[in-house]
């Protein structure tokens, strides 16, 4: 997997699509005649879209077509696709959105600089700096206490999505592990259309499908979803079980890299998370 099939992905993103939405979802009347297979019908995707049968026919069969941003964005309508879903669309189809979001644009190699003294200067916040790849580029104290000493690891596993499916002393780290890797991989495919060139992390992406079948069975659904808030539930080696909750800031000046913070969620996870970033401190002391 070097690079983004476009052109097949984009067919089979239109097709598993298709095969979510019930006709009640779309205001349409049930047929009666039983139906073969699960979703809306082609011709129900042509009607709501506006285009020919024959033009959804040839997407899905990834027979060259380039549609148009007006096309895409019926197709979207119809298809009910989220925001993210929708960039994931234009992206394959390689097409500039009609309501474009903030381009996107590699960042520059120092522009990662001050961000990771603000990482630093989060502490006791739990903090770290990604790029669009996942690579876990600048880190805290306080972070690495609450996951993995990620200083102690190879340059190569300092990436997130390769700790969370395939580190075996991380499994059992999250415990809500099905909704965790779910909501990443989900992720994970947003930013491997918005990069259908980058080598590096097609190549990731390789590696996490082909190394966990739970990675192969999740990519094969083709969720797209940009995770810019939510909570964990968590398992301390140490400290035992807390939640967090996680906010994901994206700096003006390098758009392709990503501030995570977490918080505790509740009072106990709070007792639970100073508990951990109390080492930290007791370790700065004794440096």
């Amino acid at each position: 997997m070097s690079t983004v099939d476009q052109t097949r992905e984009l067919a089979a993103f239109l097709r598993t699509r298709r095969e979510r939405l019930d006709p009640r979802d779309v205001a349409l009347p049930a047929r009666r005649a039983h139906r073969r297979t699960p979703g809306l019908r082609r011709e129900e995707v042509a009607e709501l879209a506006g285009v020919s049968v024959d033009y959804v026919i040839r997407l899905e069969q990834g027979r060259g077509l380039r549609p148009s941003p007006e096309v895409l964005e019926a197709l979207a309508g119809a298809l009910r696709l989220s925001d993210d879903e929708r960039v994931y669309l234009f992206d394959l189809a390689q097409q500039r959105p009609t309501r474009q979001r903030a381009a996107r644009r590699p960042p520059a190699a120092d522009e990662a600089g001050p961000i990771s003294r603000l990482v630093l200067d989060l502490s006791p916040l739990p903090a770290m700096l990604l790029n669009h790849r996942f690579d876990i580029i600048a880190w805290n104290p306080e972070m690495a206490a609450l996951v993995i000493d990620f200083g102690a690891l190879p340059a190569e596993q300092r990436n997130s999505m390769w700790l969370c499916t395939l580190h075996p002393g991380l499994r059992d780290f999250y415990r809500d592990r099905e909704r965790t890797l779910r909501e990443g991989i989900a992720d994970l495919r947003a930013a491997w259309a918005a990069h259908p060139d980058d080598a590096a992390l097609s190549e990731l992406i390789e590696e996490l499908t082909s190394g966990s079948e739970e990675v192969a069975r999740l990519w094969a659904r083709r969720d797209v979803r940009v995770n810019g808030r939510g909570r964990k539930r968590l398992r301390h080696a140490t400290a035992g079980p807390l939640t967090i909750e996680y906010e994901v800031l994206a700096p003006l000046q390098a758009p392709g890299q990503r501030l995570v913070i977490y918080r505790a969620a509740d009072p106990a996870s709070q007792h639970t998370l100073d508990t951990i970033t109390a080492s930290c401190a007791l370790a700065a002391g004794r440096a």
